[in-house]
């Protein structure tokens, strides 16, 4: 289970399952224990009863054994064995010498062995009233029963035994769990969707709070807060936690730009001093080679720091909101065009084929056109870069079926690392220098996040495919959209 809904109903069913096998194996046990002592009550009772019927037919007729004529063996009178037919259960009613007087129709059923067993306890009863268990065999089974010795019947008369099987009152345990295998399937069943979806009903609230922070995403939306849930649960301590996560995050990054933007916003004008000053020496007539060469390198430098102050004040700008986009209507084809010719020269120099193609119908846009020219741009300087001499860069442009144009770049360069791959877009985030194309610099890692926050703010996206030794392929996804009502900010990347 992948959601705590699901764990959770999926718990509640398991506990369920193991609190019906429980509460099944206390009820049989109870009721067995309640059904057992309501059988030796029963025994006992009707022991009791044959003792006292015997004892006053004594008393008003005298002796009540007589004489089988067919057997010869004793037995009850006529007259009195009637009194005792009526009593159920296995009787036996057994004389002083060991003899049977008297079997009850259940009794006189059993085998020869059975009544043998029978003998055998009464005549190991060691006290007035005996109970206990006996295991017949089938198909009686258990018998509880009751021992009752006779004194006032005549010295012929022994003991009176009174057995109840305990087949008739004990609900077994294959019984049991046929009924409870027949209703759990459908107890768990109906349990489990009910759990289920108490268990979404409770989850609400957290699955909002989760919503919230899913739409904060970005510098630009740490302004928002959670709404807390009613009350002073769980959820709404970690709602008012995650509000000052929130608050003290916001405060940060706020920090941040501000430096990140002030600090450009300074380094500017001193690089451009700087390179203006540079410049102006290097035409000087009388420096010397020595002296050029030094100013020359000098000069590639600080392009380089200018063009990291003007990508460090995008961003800035950017994540503050404060990067409008001026849209206006674009034939891409047009802009494509203009790629082709910059990325003939950049590949000429590195000896890199650039090829550029494009549909031959107008592929139209609202978009900033400098904006997006710098994305192309960025990408196929970077493409360029990490291709080796004789390699090739392809951009290619096609229209997609959901309302969308895809601009792909791929170079047959030296690729990115899977464990690469995740951060290329991250800000200063850079490749090995010995991936780059004979050792060049590879930049501090500004482009492609730059790259992201031009695509996103046109409403578009951007991945990356890519193999070690087998190239990269860069996809930028634009919609195909009407002309916007009002030049739109853009957060950052």
């Amino acid at each position: 289970m992948r959601t705590i809904r699901g764990r959770l109903a999926a718990s509640y069913a398991v506990a369920l399952a193991a609190t019906m096998f429980v509460f099944a194996v206390v009820v049989y046990l109870v009721q067995r224990g309640e059904n057992m002592a309501e059988l030796d009550a029963r025994a006992q009772l009707e022991s009791n009863l044959i003792a006292a019927t015997l004892s006053e037919a004594y008393r008003a007729r005298g002796r009540l054994i007589v004489d089988d004529p067919a057997t010869g063996r004793s037995m009850l009178a006529p007259d009195v064995s009637p009194f005792l037919e009526g009593v159920p259960g296995f009787v036996v009613v057994v004389a002083t010498d060991g003899g049977v007087l008297h079997l009850s129709p259940d009794a006189r059923a059993l085998p020869y062995p059975s009544v043998v067993r029978i003998l055998t306890v009464v005549f190991g009863a060691e006290a007035v009233g005996t109970s206990g268990a006996l295991d017949l065999g089938p198909p009686v089974g258990e018998l509880r029963y009751n021992v009752r010795t006779v004194t006032e019947a005549g010295p012929e008369i022994h003991a009176v035994f009174s057995g109840a099987p305990t087949a008739t009152a004990v609900v077994g345990p294959e019984r049991l769990l046929l009924v409870i295998g027949l209703l759990s399937p459908v107890i768990l069943v109906a349990s489990t969707l009910i759990g289920y979806l108490l268990a979404g009903r409770t989850l609400l609230p957290l699955l909002r709070v989760v919503d919230e922070v899913e739409a904060i995403t970005d510098g630009r939306s740490l302004h928002r807060r959670l709404a807390p849930p009613e009350g002073a649960d769980e959820l709404a301590r970690l709602a008012n936690q995650l509000n000052e996560m929130l608050a003290r995050l916001e405060r940060s990054f706020a920090s941040l730009r501000r430096f990140t933007a002030d600090a450009s916003h300074e380094l500017k004008t001193p690089l451009t001093v700087l390179r203006s000053g540079i410049e102006r020496a290097i035409t000087h007539p009388r420096v010397t080679p020595e002296v050029m060469e030094v100013l020359d390198q000098t000069l590639g430098e600080v392009n380089g720091m200018t063009e990291i102050v003007e990508s460090l004040l995008v961003l800035a700008r950017a994540d503050e909101g404060r990067a409008p986009l001026h849209r206006e209507r674009l034939d891409l084809r047009d802009l494509l065009a203009e790629i082709a010719e910059t990325g003939g020269l950049l590949g000429e120099d590195a000896d890199v084929t650039v090829r550029v193609s494009m549909p031959s119908a107008p592929v139209e846009l609202w978009v900033d056109r400098t904006r997006i020219r710098q994305l192309l741009l960025n990408l196929l300087t970077n493409a360029i870069k990490y291709t080796p001499a004789g390699g090739r860069v392809d951009i290619r442009t096609e229209l997609a079926r959901d309302s969308t144009v895809s601009i792909e770049v791929r170079d047959t360069g030296v690729g990115i690392a899977p464990g690469d791959l995740p951060h290329i877009f991250d800000r200063f985030w850079r490749a090995d220098v010995a991936r780059s194309r004979a050792g060049i610099r590879s930049g501090v890692g500004l482009g492609l996040a730059i790259c992201k926050w031009i695509a996103e703010a046109h409403g578009g996206t951007i991945d990356a495919r890519s193999r070690p030794n087998r190239g990269t392929t860069l996809t930028v996804l634009l919609p195909l959209g009407a002309e916007p009502g009002d030049d739109e900010g853009a957060g950052g990347p």
